[in-house]
């Protein structure tokens, strides 16, 4: 029989099935429990029985699902990941008692967004079936090995159970009640599973499993953590058997504590099952996920539709699916925070490939490095220096800082550092050091920075609030450097003065939100007391900002607008220049020089629409090859700006400017031809797109 989308064979323990009974979680949660006891014995055993049964000999459905690996970078990784290569795939699915199993790739399409050479475990292709066996492996054994399963005779042994939840699943006129059941290991250093099993009350059938794994349990050192969520439908009323399921795995380097991180995410949708059909079973011999042959996948094509990009579900670009975040936040919840935590206490530690090496009017070549000492407990140190061959100065950093297992900091830090006093960076820094160093053009406006600083920060809500207080002392820079051609322009005249400074900032990563916008925000507000190191004088102002962007696609095209303001408000008529605000630039002002729109108060502009035209492919080698297009980007700006310094020449109003921008080889590089349309000049100018800033 073969059985359609229908109702009843969709039915998941979804959330769009999924109807609260109770709502009502024990008000004491109790460890293995009679009653909780006896319902996870008997799911053990309707588990183990369930391969012999007779009544289902073997079944064949249909899977439909995508592979992705994807990129997030930057500290604390605030942004969505990026999406590096995106697989899709069409499977049949073959099952015959006791327990084989057979998955052949009728159809299989990519597309490459970024050079990579990755190459997926052949797991990774497939499914899983029958909810795992009863030692559980991923990545062929490479990431995750040798874990007992929770419902298995070793399981029972190994872990401890407790009833969280009673739910139900409406059927048409049937009603399933269905216990949530939280899963911890007896001994979380051993590779154990940690999450929650959902067993039918009546049958002891698993409807749905979600966990994550003990640290023990990662065979491969670099992983962070491993999460899978799989869900069951009742098919023909009877049987339980494969229906959604997710697995998410995340990788960062294990040398180096740098704020890169690598994610493979498996998402499946399986259907059309036919139960009980005859299977010839000469069919599962061999490994169990293979490549159909091409004459086969040639009369039988996969059914996709469209490209892959625009099928892919959208909340494969999140951060991490709901459902997988509630996965590794019960982990949390389950065992200790190191159970789960990567054991290297000590890492070399760099934010920015600049802290490494960079160049510029002040410093001229400067090295650095840095370290991480973890404590436990969510403590570590952390410390950090720079010396300029130059100006012959040692900056640094040292903090104690404390993170939790979401990801919440709070951190009491010492440092002296040459601040920009930019709202918004004009270029990447490695392009700034190159510029710099053979052209003399800097685009930064640094001063002298000690401070001593408690700052904090609150994560996994849709906003993310921070908050920095901070006692400063500030003074001006001087050129020191020397560039290849050209000359540096002067550092900006900052006032030496003491400051208290309480900034709040409220972030929203980028999400999807009204009319199918990405809306990614940042608001900060700064209260500031300051006092002049010379004349004694003191005074205090407010200074908020806010940075706004907003995309929309369009299928293959896609409209983008970046929005910067800032201002200042009260204070005495004389402003520290480095607190005023700086527009003009690549970024802020195309077509006018580096910051030459400055004053107490302006906004930042841009409109630009991208969309793909023809162009020559470019071979990367094994990295692949860029695509045979290139993103054009025609775009306007405008900058107003009010109050000019008086170090600065006079500017007030708008500042309009038109320009193109080019985006190749994976839109990694940007080439731009601008021109200011008020007392403006032509610029030109080529840089590293800017979803790579935040690691440059």
């Amino acid at each position: 029989m073969r059985l359609s989308r229908s109702p009843a064979a969709r039915a998941t323990i979804s959330f769009l099935t999924l109807i609260f009974a109770s709502g009502k979680a024990d008000a004491q949660q109790i460890w293995n429990d009679a009653r909780s006891t006896a319902l996870v014995e008997r799911a053990t055993e309707r588990r183990a029985s369930q391969i012999a049964d007779t009544a289902l000999v073997d079944y064949k459905a249909t899977a439909h699902g995508y592979v992705t690996f994807l990129a997030q970078f930057g500290e604390g990784f605030p942004e969505p990941p990026k999406i590096v290569k995106a697989d899709e795939l069409g499977l049949e699915v073959y099952w015959r008692a006791p327990d084989l199993s057979k998955q052949r790739i009728m159809g299989r399409r990519d597309t490459l967004l970024l050079p990579t050479d990755i190459n997926y475990h052949r797991d990774h292709l497939g499914i899983v079936q029958n909810n795992f066996r009863n030692i559980i492996r991923l990545g062929e054994g490479d990431e995750v090995k040798d874990v007992p399963h929770p419902l298995s005779a070793a399981g029972l042994q190994a872990y401890d159970f407790a009833i969280r939840d009673s739910l139900q699943i409406r059927l048409g006129d049937r009603t399933l009640d269905v216990y949530e059941v939280r899963v911890r290991p007896k001994d979380d250093r051993q590779p154990r599973a940690v999450g929650a099993v959902y067993i039918d009350r009546e049958s002891g059938e698993v409807v749905r499993m979600a966990f994550s794994f003990t640290r023990a349990a990662l065979i491969d050192k670099e992983l962070e953590d491993v999460s899978v969520v799989l869900e069951n439908a009742l098919i023909e009323g009877r049987f339980w058997l494969p229906r959604r399921q997710e697995i998410e795995i995340r990788r960062t380097g294990s040398w180096l504590d740098y704020p890169a991180r690598g994610i493979i995410r498996g998402r499946w949708e399986i259907c059309c099952y036919e139960v009980n059909v005859p299977i010839d079973p000469g069919l599962f011999t061999g490994p169990e996920i293979v490549m159909a042959p091409a004459a086969e996948r040639q009369a039988n094509p996969f059914p996709f539709s469209g490209r892959v990009l625009d099928s892919l579900p959208p909340d494969v670009r999140a951060v991490t699916d709901a459902d997988v975040r509630k996965v590794q936040d019960e982990a949390r919840a389950l065992v200790r925070e190191a159970a789960l935590a990567r054991t290297r206490s000590f890492a070399l530690s760099a934010r920015h490939v600049s802290d490494i090496v960079r160049f510029n009017r002040v410093e001229g070549l400067a090295l650095g490095t840095g370290f991480l000492q973890r404590i436990g407990g969510g403590l570590s140190v952390a410390a950090s220096g720079r010396f300029g061959f130059s100006d012959e100065e040692l900056k640094g950093r040292g903090a104690l800082e404390y993170t939790t297992g979401a990801g919440s900091r709070l951190a009491l830090a010492a440092e002296r550092q040459y601040r920009d006093a930019s709202d918004e960076q004009e270029t990447s820094l490695v392009r700034n050091t190159l510029a710099a160093q053979e052209f003399g053009s800097d685009y930064t406006d640094p001063h002298d920075v000690n401070s001593l600083s408690l700052s904090g920060q609150l994560a996994r809500i849709g906003w993310q609030p921070s908050f920095e207080l901070a006692w400063e002392q500030h003074d001006s820079l001087s050129v020191h450097a020397q560039p290849a051609n050209g000359r540096f322009e002067p550092t900006i005249p900052a006032l030496p003065l003491h400051e208290i400074r309480l900034t709040l900032g409220l972030d929203r990563p980028t999400a999807l939100t009204f009319g199918g916008y990405e809306l990614g925000t940042r608001l900060s507000a700064s209260g500031i007391w300051r006092q002049n190191k010379t004349s004694g004088a003191g005074g205090s102002f407010f200074r908020p900002a806010i940075t706004l962007d907003l995309q929309k696609p369009f299928g293959s095209s896609r409209l983008v607008l970046h929005s910067v303001a800032a201002g200042l408000f009260g204070g005495a008529d004389t402003v520290p220049a480095q607190h005023l605000v700086y527009f003009g630039g690549p970024t802020t002002g195309p077509g006018y020089n580096f910051h030459e729109l400055a004053g107490r108060g302006g906004l930042s502009q841009r409109v630009e629409y991208r969309f793909l035209a023809p162009f020559f492919p470019i071979p990367l080698g094994r990295f692949g090859r860029a695509p045979a297009t290139i993103t054009l980007a025609p775009f306007a700006n405008a900058v107003w700006i009010d109050r000019s310094p008086a170090f600065k020449e006079s500017r007030q109003g708008w500042y309009p400017s038109v320009g193109l921008g080019a985006l190749t080889v994976f839109d990694v590089l940007r080439f731009d031809v601008a021109r200011g349309l008020r007392d403006g000049r032509w610029t030109f100018g080529v840089d590293v797109g800017r979803d790579f800033w935040s690691v440059l």
